[in-house]
């Protein structure tokens, strides 16, 4: 007769949301290492504030508005986070923020050709 595995043990999903945030935390700073991708002072101090407030507290923040009640890291955490290991990777893209106040209308190409031809 066979044995039957051992049964997953039952973890906290407080505690598996926590060891999460830790191993991608460690894992940007070690593709940054290892790609040799220069991180900014503020990303690198941002990885280890967060860290250190995981492993203090549990979690990174303290609004509750901020993120889910069994998440360690808060939503805008999360976007900085993967934003630091697209960089690490190599694969930074352009942030998506708005281009600030435009005229709907022509492009402005098309203006300054105009105004320099009359």
């Amino acid at each position: 007769m066979r044995a039957k595995p051992p049964a997953p043990k039952a973890q906290d999903p407080r505690a598996q949301a926590r060891k999460a945030a830790l191993n991608a935390l460690k894992k940007a700073r070690r593709m940054a290492d290892k790609g040799g991708v220069e991180l900014s002072d503020w990303e690198g101090e941002f990885l280890g504030s967060v860290a250190q407030r995981i492993e203090t507290y549990g979690r990174a923040f303290g609004d509750p508005e901020k993120g889910g009640a069994g998440q360690a890291l808060s939503v805008n955490q999360t976007i900085k986070l993967k934003e630091i290991t697209a960089k690490a990777k190599g694969e930074r893209k352009p942030m998506k923020r708005g281009k600030g106040f435009t005229r709907k209308g022509r492009p402005e190409a098309e203006i300054e050709t105009e105004e320099d031809e009359g």
